[in-house]
């Protein structure tokens, strides 16, 4: 069947994922139309053109429809119920308003995932409208998350006590929320899968994922784990893609416990911080691909141009208006090193207002060696220590 050619491109969300569409979009000859709040943000200024209203404004999303020929979403924070009429007028979502309903609640997302057979904890759903139940039976510590908007930490807890739980419900006012069992992680680890509108299937190499507070510091790939851990990984990707039936790339973040189990934390049905270092260390970018996929072109090669990548996030950590000029030379000046500055014209502390990648070329033996060095470099640069 003959598909008709898609030359635009609307993107829900201005922010710097859809910044980093941008460069992607221009080398394949599309172009893109973001919808996003500011004209300040990271996007705004460089898309082909701008739709300014709130990313869950669905009237603007309607009229988005009419400047391109499919949209996407930059994030997660979409109004599923208002899109739906826009779906059933034809106007095309790629991911699907399908394929996002189960992952959008993370309530909804684990029990997807469990009744597919897919490895997640132990998790259980917590009311709390009408006060907590008289301390029923719960394992301690537990993680508790909230089942809508939450990122880099925001809206996830590590509870101790019963009189924790109950404080951090009380202050959240949330009807319920997700608790589900602490994992004493080896270590965490993600990996991006694209999926085409055919079925093809692109898979990322395994990262290894480092946080700090809730919040990921850096990236390091290919992740040091057994050939096994990364079959199953793969196959857990392949997996979840063909059971949401996806278009698109997504980021799967999960926990290789101490006795080698893999669990899966989250599903990001979209680009990925894990994925960023595929700027510059990857024959094809996550967003060049995310573009790919959507605007049915062949998904491109995911390989790494050189043995391994270390990407780590600048975060702010002071409220401040500044480009911080002098450490962004200092990180350039790094060998193989890429600055990625996202042009926010504003900092406070766990920002996150760039990044930097390190491709580790071959000749470097112990790549887990080095990346902590790259990554010590960075960051004594970055934070002054």
């Amino acid at each position: 069947m003959q598909v008709e050619r898609v030359k635009r491109v609307g993107v829900i969300g201005g922010g710097q994922l859809a910044w980093m569409m941008v460069p992607a979009a221009d080398r394949l000859g599309l172009e893109l139309v973001v919808q996003t709040p500011q004209a300040t943000d990271p996007a705004a200024p460089i898309a082909t053109e701008t739709v300014l209203a709130a990313i869950d404004d669905a009237a603007a999303t309607a009229h988005l429809a009419t400047r391109c020929d499919v949209i996407t979403f930059e994030n997660e924070f979409v109004d599923l119920p208002a899109l739906s009429p826009l779906a059933e007028q034809g106007i095309r979502f790629l991911p699907s308003l399908e394929t996002l309903a189960p992952l959008l609640d993370k309530y909804d997302q684990r029990c997807f995932l469990r009744d597919r057979g897919l490895p997640v904890p132990q998790f259980t759903l917590l009311s709390v409208e009408q006060g907590l139940p008289e301390k029923q039976p719960l394992n301690f510590p537990l993680v508790l998350k909230v089942r809508r908007h939450g990122y880099d930490g925001q809206g996830t807890f590590i509870v101790k006590t019963w009189e924790d739980l109950e404080e951090i419900c009380q202050k959240l006012g949330q009807p319920s929320v997700l608790v589900e069992e602490w994992i004493p992680f080896e270590r965490e680890l993600a990996v991006m899968v694209a999926r085409s509108l055919t079925g093809e299937v692109a898979l990322y190499p395994v990262a290894e994922t480092q946080q700090e507070n809730q919040v990921c510091r850096r990236v390091i790939v290919p992740a040091d784990v057994p050939a096994a851990t990364i079959t199953e990984i793969e196959a857990i990707a392949r997996t979840l893609m063909e059971h949401l039936n996806a278009v698109g790339v997504f980021g799967i973040e999960l926990f290789l416990t101490r006795k080698g189990k893999v669990l899966i934390n989250e599903i990001a049905p979209r680009t990925h911080n894990s994925g960023h270092y595929t700027l510059d260390a990857c024959e094809t970018s996550q967003f060049e691909q995310q573009l790919r996929a959507v605007a049915q072109l062949p998904l491109g090669d995911t390989q790494l141009k050189d043995a391994g990548a270390v990407m780590v996030n600048l975060l702010g950590f002071e409220t401040s208006q500044s480009d911080y000029g002098n450490r962004r030379s200092s990180l350039a000046a790094i060998p193989h090193a890429q600055v990625h500055w996202y042009g926010k014209n504003q900092s406070y502390p766990g920002r996150k207002l760039g990044h930097v990648t390190v491709r580790i070329p071959a000749e470097e033996a112990d790549l887990k060696t080095e990346a902590a060095r790259l990554s010590q470099t960075i960051e004594s640069i970055w934070y002054g220590k």
